[in-house]
């Protein structure tokens, strides 16, 4: 793997979709799994152990980093829209000198993982910082705290797909 900060991460953007994930938490490494089916890329990420957040800082800024060649040498640009059960979500992602997330996802009151923060504003935050992208995200609908999570992790990973693919490449 490559070394990232105090990661390592190795991403194939002609995967199947395979990942091993290790970030100390399973309920992150759960949706990161998601992230790279939809995405159909492999990813094989792990993070030395730390406090919790700062593993979640450390794994978003390490995928960032590793996909912000290809989301450059790419199209650049790209949405997805997943579901979840009952919750929906869309994502849109742009490369931008002036990475930024914006979001109407507060899952401050959530427990995910025993952790008393929002684990996935503070991934996104970091991936948005990494890859050098501007990321809004939106949920449509959903109050299952899981669900959200899936089906925000799902689109971005049809996001991802969709702003990595070669330019002028069609789609399948």
């Amino acid at each position: 793997m490559n070394a990232a900060g105090r990661s390592g991460v190795r991403v194939d953007l002609r995967g199947d979709g395979t990942a091993s994930v290790e970030t100390g938490l399973p309920v992150l490494d759960r949706l990161l799994e998601r992230l790279a089916e939809y995405a159909s890329f492999d990813l094989a990420l792990e993070v030395e152990p730390g406090t919790a957040e700062a593993e979640v800082a450390e794994a978003g800024t390490a995928l960032g980093r590793a996909l912000a060649g290809p989301l450059r040498e790419g199209r650049g640009w790209g949405s997805g829209i997943m579901t979840s059960a009952e919750a929906l979500a869309t994502i849109v992602i742009e490369t931008s000198d002036v990475p930024l997330l914006v979001s109407n996802v507060d899952l401050t009151e959530a427990r995910i993982g025993g952790l008393g923060t929002d684990v996935a504003r503070r991934f996104l935050e970091r991936f948005a910082e990494g890859a050098g992208v501007t990321l809004h995200v939106r949920l449509l609908n959903g109050t299952d705290t899981q669900h959200v999570l899936d089906a925000i992790f799902k689109a971005l990973g049809v996001a991802l797909a969709a702003a990595c693919r070669e330019k002028g490449a069609q789609r399948e």
